[in-house]
């Protein structure tokens, strides 16, 4: 029997596990948040704070502005790419370690080894001598623009991708970099890669899991994986096989959706909550807009007159709709997280702006922020 498309959305959204109330959290409330989502996007944005800090903080609360970095240093999680650059469980180190062991996850960091071969041993040298040092530390210049580094830059994004150096920490969301060894733990440092089919199914699952439902491509789009329908579904079929995962059909005719093997597809309304733009929820476009009806839009990368629903938006989610965006600033130094436009979805409640406002205030808790205006 076919699953309910709005019995599906309920479950989708409470397993988010978005925080109804204000709370503050510690390291382990992070950690525990990172391996229950099983990735954590990046962003260098800080319009309203970064992207893995909204993510975080809409589920687990306030948290404090060291705890990522400790986690980083002490290998309780990595960085690495996996959606896009992320924050990742520890244990999950192994299935990336094929693609460090290869030629990284960018081609064109294995050209920065090839153009600077003189420069991969003086950069790897002052790091054992010296420890952790970011990019700043190293002389030299680029070309300017958002990719054109300069070559000590280039190498060690180019050693970090291969897995010789690790992200230790991040100050003002710059990275610093150590060797490998001093940071991610000999167990799972020295673990065997897996094979490339236990990747894709122990991933699979952790996609699934994280989520609570998503379709194949909503799976292949959580770990960007290439290659389409013959990369993953018959890894999906075995999973289902051997009970690790279970196809339900939905009533909206769509394709089936992937479920963990116990799980009740039903969910309770939700307080509203500002979503990050890069959350988690909003990854695979065309699943949220089958289960939502909701086009997500970032425009950030628009020229100012180009601009709908404003520069930094984050969706408003009540109960189980997207109700509305929010384009918002956090101005830290007046205290203020500023309400610069809200525009609602077509057929809106008429308490939009009584949900607005307890998601915005509770938000600006979490941002350390004394208050919230709106123009």
């Amino acid at each position: 029997m076919a699953v309910k498309l709005a019995a599906l959305r309920g479950y989708v959204v409470a397993h988010q596990a978005f925080t109804s109330r204000f709370r503050r959290a510690d390291d382990a409330d992070v950690e525990t948040a990172v391996r229950r989502l099983s990735a954590v996007q990046l962003d260098s944005n800080s319009t309203v704070d970064r992207a893995h800090r909204l993510t975080l903080g809409a589920r687990i609360g306030a948290f404090p502005d060291g705890a990522v970095t400790r986690l980083l240093a002490a290998g309780r999680v990595f960085e690495y790419w996996a959606h896009e650059a992320c924050l990742v469980p520890i244990e999950l180190y192994p299935h990336f370690r094929r693609t460090m062991n290869g030629k990284g996850h960018w081609r064109m960091n294995d050209h920065a080894l090839r153009e600077h071969p003189e420069l991969v041993e003086q950069v790897l040298a002052r790091i054992r001598d010296e420890g952790p040092l970011g990019s700043r530390h190293f002389e030299g210049q680029g070309g300017g623009g958002m990719w054109n580094w300069k070559p000590a830059k280039r190498v060690l994004e180019a050693l970090w991708d291969r897995g010789d150096l690790v992200i230790r920490a991040r100050t003002n969301f710059q990275r610093h970099y150590d060797l490998a060894e001093r940071v991610i733990p000999k167990r799972w440092l020295d673990a065997p890669v897996p094979s490339a089919d236990e990747t894709y199914r122990d991933l699979a699952v952790a996609a699934v899991t994280a989520r609570g439902a998503l379709t194949e491509s909503a799976i292949r789009e959580h770990w960007r994986w290439k290659g389409g329908r013959a990369v993953l579904h018959h890894h999906l079929e075995a999973l289902v096989a051997e009970g690790r995962l279970r196809a339900v059909e939905v009533d909206d005719g769509g394709p089936p959706v992937y479920v963990p093997p116990d799980a009740d597809l039903d969910g309770a309304p939700r307080s509203a909550v500002l979503v990050c733009p890069f959350d988690n929820l909003v990854w695979d476009r065309p699943f949220l807009e089958r289960l939502f009806g909701f086009g997500h839009v970032i425009e950030m990368y628009k020229r100012e007159h180009e601009l709908v629903y404003g520069y930094y938006v984050l969706p408003l989610l009540a109960g189980e709709r997207f109700v509305g965006r929010a384009d918002l600033k956090a101005d830290r130094a007046e205290g203020v997280l500023r309400i610069k436009r809200f525009t609602p979805e077509p057929g809106g409640r008429d308490d939009l702006d009584e949900k607005l406002e307890r998601a915005a205030a509770r938000l600006a808790r979490v941002l350390g922020l004394e208050r919230v205006e709106r123009r």
